[in-house]
């Protein structure tokens, strides 16, 4: 099982040591997980100008490198920009596209020229059959690994909706297919000058997540929510990162 699980935005290394230690402790317990520690050196698409938006890309990725090094884990984090791809494949495993991003041409052939695994989440603006021209997009340019994300699909204003038909139609398409199941709880611009949440229904969505048999996850984790800087509503704390865990692994294995 991919799993991609980390802190939103990178707040200092501290944080960042905190949650990976956990991270990995937590799912030593379990085999056959792909672990990749995630957090943003930049989140460029925040609601408000005054939003918290982390350290930027060469502090960001000297912390990044450092809990690579230090504490022996996989890295996902995302990029916004062509010019930032070359810099960012130095240090990370696995880049990610944003979900408002997941159209850009220029930046889905950066990406897969990369030789570094791929994953794009999927636009809230999107039908899951539409990511067969993302993937032509990354496989034309060179992709050898590629995973698509869900995270939700506008359903009206300040609110997202999970079509869970959409993992077997993105997977028909030849790629591994990640739940978010902390996003897509988000509600966007839910707080007018930021996003809102709905944390208490993660470990529903997840579950049935999967049930429908999903190649991994995704999780926003924090040791205190409620304290973030970013996406606090719609992350989870350790505690319930660990149920969640091991309810969706006993799911698995019955399936």
């Amino acid at each position: 099982m991919i799993l991609f699980a980390g802190p939103c935005v990178i707040e200092s290394k501290e944080i960042l040591d905190e949650v990976c230690r956990f991270l990995k402790k937590t799912i030593s317990k379990y085999d056959g997980i792909e672990f990749y520690f995630k957090s943003s050196y930049d989140k460029a698409n925040r609601s408000s100008i005054d939003a918290f938006r982390g350290p930027g890309l060469d502090e960001g990725l000297e912390i990044l490198a450092k809990i690579k090094d230090e504490q022996k884990v996989g890295l996902i984090t995302d990029v916004h920009q062509v010019s930032e791809v070359e810099k960012v494949k130095e240090v990370v495993d696995v880049l990610q596209v944003p979900a408002f991003l997941s159209r850009q041409t220029d930046l889905l052939e950066a990406v897969a020229k990369s030789g570094r695994i791929v994953n794009v989440k999927k636009g809230q603006f999107l039908a899951p059959w539409d990511m067969g021209n993302v993937r032509e997009k990354l496989k034309r340019s060179g992709a050898k690994r590629i995973i698509f994300t869900e995270r939700g699909a506008s359903f009206g204003y300040n609110n997202l909706v999970v079509d869970y038909r959409s993992f077997p139609i993105m997977r028909s398409l030849g790629v591994e297919v990640v739940f978010d199941a902390t996003h897509s709880l988000q509600l966007p611009g839910g707080k007018g000058s930021s996003s809102d949440g709905q944390r208490g229904f993660i470990p529903y969505l997840a579950r049935a997540a999967a049930a429908c048999g999903v190649d991994g996850f995704f999780f926003e984790v924090h040791p205190e929510p409620d304290k973030a800087l970013c996406d606090g509503p719609n992350m989870v704390d350790f505690k319930m990162f660990e149920d969640i865990l091991d309810s969706i692994m006993r799911i698995r294995a019955v399936l």
